[in-house]
């Protein structure tokens, strides 16, 4: 399943050269979450942690961060997959994805290290309806 997105016309000369990228990043603000608690029990776990340590979209800025694959890009209109966005979701930011920039080899992942597992079989749980 694919997702679009529609750069508006006064960015339209934006996305040009943007095609020769696999990944993008998308960044989001993620208008229907919710900002009140600063600690949270995360997908893929059932201990509260810091909302800073987690990947939750409760946050107290409400700004996402996606890495989605781009499929093609058709005038002003992005097809995009691996989307963890709502419909709707306004886009902040697009910029391309540049492994020697952004992908970092590391060791330590804090509390996901012993969680990484459960990834093969879920996907999601009932907290985002």
């Amino acid at each position: 399943m694919y997702a679009e997105l529609e750069v508006f016309t006064a960015y339209a000369a934006g996305p040009r050269d943007l095609e020769g990228f696999e990944y993008v990043i998308l960044l989001t603000y993620m208008h229907q979450a919710t900002s009140e608690p600063l600690e949270v029990v995360p997908f893929l776990d059932s201990v509260a942690h810091g909302v800073f340590a987690t990947r939750s979209p409760i946050r107290p800025n409400r700004i996402g961060l996606s890495v989605v694959r781009l499929i093609a890009i058709q005038g002003s209109t992005l097809r995009f997959e691996g989307n963890d966005m709502l419909d709707g979701t306004p886009v902040l930011d697009i910029k391309p994805y540049v492994p020697a920039f952004d992908a970092r080899q590391t060791d330590r992942i804090g509390w996901f290290a012993s969680k990484l597992d459960q990834l093969l079989n879920k996907r999601a749980d009932d907290r985002m309806g």
